[in-house]
């Protein structure tokens, strides 16, 4: 009977048992019970990047199935022939939210408000606070969480223009999709800037020096991808001139070290790599692993293969 290793006794609990399959705890932190039997392995959901290279050891390793739409890191890890796959529609609601959320609060002043009421101060009146209607949103990266994103910027009376790797058709929600060589053209025709684009060899340093100069005056970026893809130091640079604003979930180098300038830039958000923490984590992947899992016993094709 095939082995399965889950992280957690939580998560053997909310999966429950599987018809054909053996499951048993391991969450990559020294060697599971039984290496040669284990054929499926579902890594941690937080701190396994450091563990991974547990999965080498696994000789008789078929698949690996992760808790994360992120697959960056992981695929050096495994042994020839083991299949990986991803948390693909797991961290939509989730990561639509929190990019919502921080562009709300970037555009609204929030970050402004906390810090006055830390204090003590009712700030005076400024003016008119950016609205997030009627503006321009460019959303970089158009898979299933930036569909999410796109469905929930569109009640806010925006335009919403996405861009995926290659130009295509569109759905109900964009008329069409541009392809990532055309950002120069699109940058400079938009408000607010949505990164949800995996890491990889062509989206690493993708937000340069050039990228964030074609960006016009007031723009907003928003990062819910990863930090790699954007060029910490140029964006220090241009928030430092007070041109464009960020607000950022992910940064490179993560966690962010005390002493970095991007803390104190102005105009910046940072929150601390939560897209994906919400309560509707758990029971989406719960639903994810028993139906993969299910699915792996029975024979049946696999869903969110990003290596097969």
């Amino acid at each position: 009977m095939p082995l399965v290793t889950l992280p957690g006794q939580d998560w053997v609990e909310a999966v429950g048992p599987v018809p054909g399959l053996e499951i048993e705890v391991w969450d990559l932190d020294g060697p599971p019970s039984r290496p040669e039997e284990v054929q499926v392995v579902v890594p941690p959901y937080i701190g396994a990047g450091p563990r991974l290279g547990a999965l080498e050891q696994l000789p008789n390793l078929e698949l690996v199935q992760l808790l994360t739409a992120g697959y960056d890191g992981v695929p050096e890890h495994l042994p020839p022939g083991a299949q990986l796959a991803n948390a693909a529609g797991v961290h939509d609601a989730s990561t639509a939210e929190l990019a919502l959320t921080l562009t709300l609060s970037a555009l609204r002043g929030i970050p402004e408000f906390v810090a006055a009421q830390q204090d003590r101060h009712w700030l005076p009146y400024q003016g008119f606070w950016p609205a997030l209607a009627d503006k321009r949103v460019l959303v970089v990266g158009y898979g299933s969480i930036g569909r999410a994103i796109a469905a929930r910027l569109l009640p806010f009376e925006v335009t919403v223009t996405a861009v995926a790797s290659r130009a295509r058709g569109g759905d109900e929600l964009v008329p069409s999709v541009h392809g990532v060589d055309e950002l120069l053209e699109l940058l400079p025709r938009h408000d607010v800037v949505i990164l949800i684009l995996p890491l990889g060899p062509q989206t690493a340093g993708l937000v340069d020096d050039a990228f964030l100069t074609a960006m016009p005056d007031g723009a907003l970026l928003v990062n819910v991808a990863r930090g790699g893809i954007v060029d910490t130091d140029a964006l220090v640079r241009h928030l430092q001139t007070g041109r464009i604003r960020a607000a950022v979930d992910v940064t490179d180098p993560e966690p962010l070290p005390a002493d970095h300038p991007l803390w104190s830039a102005p105009g910046i958000l940072i929150s601390p790599h939560v897209g994906g923490a919400s309560t509707a984590f758990t029971p989406r992947a719960t639903r994810l692993l028993q139906e993969q899992l299910g699915a792996y016993a029975a024979g049946r094709p696999l869903r969110n293969l990003v290596r097969a």
